[in-house]
């Protein structure tokens, strides 16, 4: 049997299944059994290998209960997105690279039927009335859905794969991300309880990066996490609170924000306060925490530099409190954010750390930074690749009193 006669075979199976079967009595072993039985007996006198009759039944089973296409997709670890642009376009990045696969769903109403499996799994609805949805699949990868007329181009599927091991600094390591020296460095600066922030563009790693920092805090600390998808893993923590936000319903109520987590959190007493993600008013709400005695807290935003970054908060905070200074804006800024970590997604597809700062204060209406590392390209440098290393620069860091605190004798 070649691939073309597989697929029409798998066809012709789901049709006759789909038409003589009450699909809705059967559990999902049951289901299966009946799928093997209909493809051995549809097979009878033809040669198939044990490994191709599996994966037909995987493929009918699939279609029928699973997320078809996807589900093959899934399973390949070295695919780390998923972009589905209506039912004829998929593309994967694989490696670092973006390409288009030849697979497509056999028409729009089949990818909704799919669309719809996923949103039920973690109780989200989507529909006309309320077409975008953030969520999640059961093993933790990321989904944004939009559907039309929102989307032109039919039903829109985006997948962040969920890493199945825990990304670890060893393994940032390991990437050429950054140095252990620097590794070091940064272990020190959680465990004294800096308020770190990380940014970066999409795809930089921002997310990644924070988990590794994450597995930093110690293990007796009493941790929340905020996000508008669960996908941190910290491990060895036992107590731990994971939150996730939750779109309105159809009616338009039951929303719960970034906003209402973080101030809940505030009452939960926390030791850390981990955010996800700040892309509006909510940023006010995290730099009080911030500035009210929960240090140590970490988080992530989008921006093109660390500069950048702090214009980016400030925009934030006027969202969430239109009105108010913006010398106060900025002050409060500075006096809560201790240290930021740019990371950027290179030429080469290669994510590097790019600078570590320092915040140091607030002068002259300006927020003044203290850069103490920034990477540097070396003489192997070229367009097809990047060669270079996060080098330390000549500034001495400004407030060690966090270190001190913590018992740290050392000179960063």
């Amino acid at each position: 049997m070649d691939n073309v006669n597989v697929e029409e075979f798998v066809r012709e199976v789901k049709t006759y299944i789909a038409a003589n079967l009450p699909l809705s009595e059967y559990t999902d072993e049951e289901l299966e059994e009946k799928i093997e039985e209909v493809v051995d007996e549809k097979l009878s006198g033809q040669y198939c290998s044990i490994d191709k009759r599996v994966n037909i039944v995987k493929q009918i089973f699939s279609s029928i209960r699973g997320f078809g296409i996807l589900d093959v997709i899934m399973n390949d670890d070295d695919i780390t997105e998923i972009m589905v642009n209506g039912p004829k376009n998929i593309f994967i990045e694989k490696k670092g690279e973006l390409q288009k696969l030849d697979q497509e769903f056999e028409d729009a109403r089949r990818l909704e039927d799919i669309i719809q499996r996923i949103v039920g799994l973690a109780g989200r609805e989507v529909n006309q009335a309320n077409p975008i949805v953030d969520t999640r699949l059961p093993d933790g990868s990321r989904v944004n859905v939009v559907l039309p007329p929102i989307a032109l181009c039919g039903p829109t599927v985006t997948i962040r794969k969920f890493s199945k091991e825990p990304m670890t600094i060893e393994r940032l390591v390991a990437y050429g991300s950054l140095t252990q020296e620097i590794a070091d460095v940064l272990e020190i600066l959680v465990k004294s309880k800096y308020n770190i922030f990380i940014c970066g563009g999409t795809g930089s790693g921002k997310t990644t990066f924070l988990n590794a920092l994450s597995n930093y805090i110690p293990k007796n600390e009493r941790i929340i996490t905020i996000e508008d998808s669960a996908e941190l893993q910290i491990t060895g923590v036992d107590n731990l609170v994971s939150m996730e936000t939750r779109n309105a319903n159809a009616a338009g109520a039951g929303e719960i924000s970034i906003r209402d987590l973080i101030r809940s959190s505030l009452r939960m007493r926390p030791e850390r306060i981990v955010v996800g993600e700040v892309r509006g008013g909510e940023a006010l709400d995290m730099l009080q925490a911030m500035n009210t005695g929960h240090d140590g807290s970490l988080s992530t935003g989008h921006a093109n530099s660390a500069k950048d970054m702090l214009s980016r908060l400030e925009t934030m905070v006027l969202q969430g409190a239109e009105g108010l200074p913006l010398e106060a804006i900025r002050q409060q800024i500075a006096s809560a954010v201790d240290i930021m970590i740019f990371l950027s997604r290179l030429r080469d597809h290669t994510r590097k750390t790019m600078e570590i700062t320092e915040v140091v204060g607030y002068e002259n209406g300006e927020i003044i930074l203290n850069p103490l590392y920034q990477f540097e390209e070396d003489k192997y440098s070229t367009l097809a690749k990047v060669s270079g290393s996060l080098k330390r620069t000549k500034n001495k860091m400004v407030h060690d009193y966090k270190l001190q605190l913590s018992g740290y004798r050392l000179e960063l």
